[in-house]
């Protein structure tokens, strides 16, 4: 079995990457350690590369369509990760997980119809909702015991008759939460009885931690399942998001039509040929690389906590159940989110995302990226603890 290496740190710089490259438009320093842009810092697998590399030895990139490997990769990595074997025809391509949200915003909602959040959530939601001409409707999420937990009493208040549709955000970002079947069959029955349609972000699904178990939005009941769309995609897993392609697992013909029929319309369809051959290539060889890069980043998790105890025992964390980010609580420095970014920023030299972007809730918090090489998540911390602990109790 080969053994990855997560510890080598790859030098990402003048590569056009966001995460390094657009440090000094974003935040005005390119002399900054970044841990914000949801994407990691590890080399993408070899298996990819070398199955990218393969296809580009053949000197032609004209049209192409995404053949029967690409969809068997697809189902035989969603019956290895759930036990259950998908019919080929409930997948659809979509070019990212963002661009099918806002396809099945424009598709099944109409001017004026209201599209619930549950923030602090991923910020490109809004931006599908409000671009689109939709209201967005708040349905925040309730702090209790250092986890996030549906509102349902809220919900149920907030709902009238434009309220159409329910973007879930699953697992969560930025809280790292991976939702409880029971928790995902109480928010199913409200929706189904209000027919509200259910638009499921699961692009971190394959990045769950030792003890959970993720459910996919089609997989909480039969109900569920016939009033829903499911975005998922490799990218986040495999550190390929550059390739933009993911994919809708959609089990309605009639909701499968409609959403299909807007994505060739707007031509968007399309793909290109290094993404599905990347797509194939990790599905079809990624376990075992998946395994151990999780393993890492849970140590990682572990290495962080232990050092916040330590160091910054103001700062708090919120523990995650999945993904490679981490949701950080800096309230008790009584800062607000301008201050805060900025001290971070021009005092310890670290670039986190700003937690009042994700909406209501975020304020005081920032979320921090740890799928990372450990050295540089290590001088991260330290820089952080030397310049918090200048500030006086």
């Amino acid at each position: 079995m080969k053994k990855y290496n997560f510890d080598e740190i790859v030098n990402r710089r003048g590569t056009n990457c966001y995460k390094y490259d657009a440090l000094k438009k974003i935040f005005g320093s390119d002399d900054l350690l970044p841990l914000w842009v949801a994407d990691t810092d590890f080399r993408t697998p070899d298996f990819i590369m070398e199955a990218i590399r393969r296809r580009m030895d053949h000197e032609n990139l004209g049209y192409s369509f995404r053949g029967e490997g690409f969809f068997r990769s697809i189902i035989s990595w969603i019956d290895h990760s759930y036990g259950t074997v998908i019919p080929e025809g409930w997948i659809s391509f979509t070019p990212g997980v963002v661009s099918a949200v806002t396809v099945a915003v424009m598709a099944f909602t109409q001017s004026g119809d209201k599209v619930i959040v549950q923030p602090p959530v991923y910020f490109p939601f809004y931006e599908s909702i409000r671009g689109s001409g939709r209201e967005v409707s708040l349905n925040p999420l309730r702090l209790h015991k250092g986890r996030f937990h549906f509102d349902l009493d809220d919900l149920e208040t907030i709902i009238d008759e434009h309220t159409t549709m329910l973007i879930l955000c699953s697992p969560h970002n930025p809280g790292g939460m991976v939702w409880k079947r029971e928790e995902l069959e109480a928010l199913a029955e409200i929706c189904n009885r209000h027919r509200i349609m259910v638009v499921s972000d699961e692009i971190h699904s394959d990045l769950i931690y030792s003890g959970y178990r993720h459910t996919p939005w089609w997989m909480v009941s039969e109900e569920a399942a016939r009033h829903a769309i499911v975005c998922m995609a490799p990218s986040k897993t495999f550190n390929m998001a550059g390739l933009s392609t993911s994919y809708t697992i959609i089990p309605d013909p009639e909701i499968r039509k409609k959403f299909n029929t807007l994505i060739q319309t707007l031509h968007i369809g399309n793909g290109n040929i290094p993404g599905a051959v990347a797509l194939e290539a990790a599905y079809n060889h990624g376990h075992e690389w998946l395994s151990q890069m999780m393993a890492y980043v849970e140590e990682n998790y572990r290495f962080l906590e232990q050092f916040l105890a330590t160091h910054l025992p103001r700062v708090k964390v919120m523990t995650p159940e999945a993904t490679f980010l981490v949701w950080l609580d800096f309230r008790e420095y009584d800062m607000d989110d301008l201050q805060l970014s900025e001290f971070l920023v021009r005092e310890a030299g670290i670039a986190l995302n700003n937690g009042a972007c994700y909406g209501l809730g975020g304020d005081g918090w920032q979320r921090i990226n740890i799928g990372c090489p450990r050295s540089l998540l290590k001088e991260a911390l330290e820089r952080m603890a030397q310049t918090f602990g200048r500030i006086k109790d």
